[in-house]
């Protein structure tokens, strides 16, 4: 193991040294410091509230790992451009949220009791100012109108409803006119069956001027354009469907013609196993230069996101990079992004990019204009700069002494499926 870390940069050539790095990674994160306060704490360190937190941190635990008592947790993640810029866009590793509009307390807009899975505990803008630039959205017709629903057999119903989609778009649009440098990749699971409904939809919400052309991406496995190109061009918004036939008839991406996935849900959080989704092409297909790595199981559950985000992803992320012929995923899709044992998919990333972009084992050890592998020389965990922009870290993932107890829905729902009546409805 030690041998691992003293010889570094040799070993990180060979595939087992992806692995032995984040088994090493997260040994650091097994103790929880003495308590501090007035923002000075650091990632671990015991905490009673959040405001005792440093930038970019919250005050969380993880039950689920028997870390009952608050320490601070990792929040943010660090934008690898604001680090090292101006490579091709592939060259980088990104935040994605899984269903990201599915969110835990979002009102019902049908005035009915929603039943379905949540997956978020956030808005849309709040996930984009903490980092996240990927976002997966389930799309329907619904109303005479496009939706955002979290359902099942390609239909949308007032009880599994979440809001209009122009209404999360919009704070797309938002972001990106507040933020002239930050690149945002939007995954559609396209439901939509009205001529020309999505192009419209993002006209609407004035998205098109932000609009990554067809005719621009890497059909062969090409580098993409850089960052810096994206930027000046102002094509800013990357979008996906899983229709192909929309690609002709509305200039919008088919996924699997420019994106490697592996399978999603229960197959794709196997430890030593990363499949292919079928849709996709083999992972270590050289057709297509980038990679979305899925991690996250069937059944959201809130208090074990906790659990999933700290060894168990590291390891997934060397089991994939193996499948994928030593590709490295450019986006790594999740539930419940913020919880952790500690730093969870904001450290994952944080190696990730440190590893593709200047060779080193995290990204806060990079320097710009340095050669490959010339690294700071930082401890592991450390306090990671963050952008003054942060998101709040308030709502479901603050346990603090004064929160209030943390529910868990989708316990709820996973019981009714199992109910008689449910199941006649998944036949539907």
């Amino acid at each position: 193991m030690l041998a691992c870390f003293t010889d570094y940069l040799s070993l990180c050539r060979s595939t087992a040294a992806i692995g032995c790095f984040f088994l090493l990674h997260f040994s650091f994160c097994s103790t929880i410091s003495a308590a501090c306060l007035n923002g000075n704490c650091q990632v671990l360190d015991s905490c009673s509230q959040s405001t005792d937190c440093g930038p970019g941190l919250y005050c969380g635990n993880c039950p689920a790992l028997g870390k009952s008592q608050p320490f601070c947790t990792r929040g943010q993640a660090i934008i690898p451009t604001s680090v090292i810029g101006g490579l091709p866009f592939n060259k980088y590793s990104w935040l994605m949220t899984h269903n990201s509009f599915s969110i835990v307390d979002a009102p019902s807009l049908q005035g009915v009791q929603r039943l379905t899975f949540y997956n978020q505990e956030d808005t849309v803008s709040n996930q984009l100012m903490n980092g996240v630039r990927g976002l997966m959205l389930d799309m329907y017709d619904f109303n005479g109108d496009i939706w955002l629903c979290h359902s099942f057999r390609g239909q949308c119903f007032n009880f599994t409803a979440f809001q209009p989609a122009i209404n999360t778009l919009r704070e797309v649009e938002t972001f990106l006119s507040q933020n002239p440098s930050e690149i945002v990749t939007i995954i559609i699971e396209d439901y939509v069956h009205t001529p020309k409904g999505l192009s419209n939809l993002f006209t609407s919400a004035g998205l098109d001027k932000y609009w990554f052309p067809v005719s621009k991406m890497p059909k062969k496995g090409e580098d993409w354009p850089t960052v810096n190109e994206m930027v000046q061009a102002n094509h800013r918004l990357l979008v996906f469907t899983s229709v192909a036939s929309k690609e002709a008839e509305e200039g919008i991406a088919y996924q699997w013609k420019y994106i490697l996935e592996n399978e999603a849900g229960d197959p794709g959080v196997k430890s030593g196993s990363c499949p292919n989704r079928k849709e996709s092409r083999p992972l270590n297909s050289k057709s297509a230069s980038l990679f979305l790595m899925n991690y996250f199981p069937t059944y959201p559950v809130e208090n074990e996101a906790c659990k999933e985000h700290s060894a168990p992803l590291a390891d997934m992320i060397g089991t994939c990079f193996k499948a994928a012929g030593s590709m490295l995923p450019n986006f790594i899709a999740v539930n419940f992004y913020m919880r952790s044992d500690g730093g969870g998919v904001f450290y994952d990333l944080d190696s990730v990019n440190g590893q593709r972009l200047c060779g080193c084992n995290t990204i806060a050890a990079c320097q710009a204009g340095a050669p490959f592998g010339s690294c700071k020389n930082i401890s592991m965990p450390s306090s990671s700069p963050m952008t003054s922009a942060a998101g709040s870290f308030s709502g479901s993932v603050q346990f603090s002494k004064s929160a209030s107890a943390v529910r868990y829905p989708n316990h709820f729902v996973i019981g009714l499926l199992s109910m008689p009546c449910m199941l006649f409805l998944l036949r539907l």
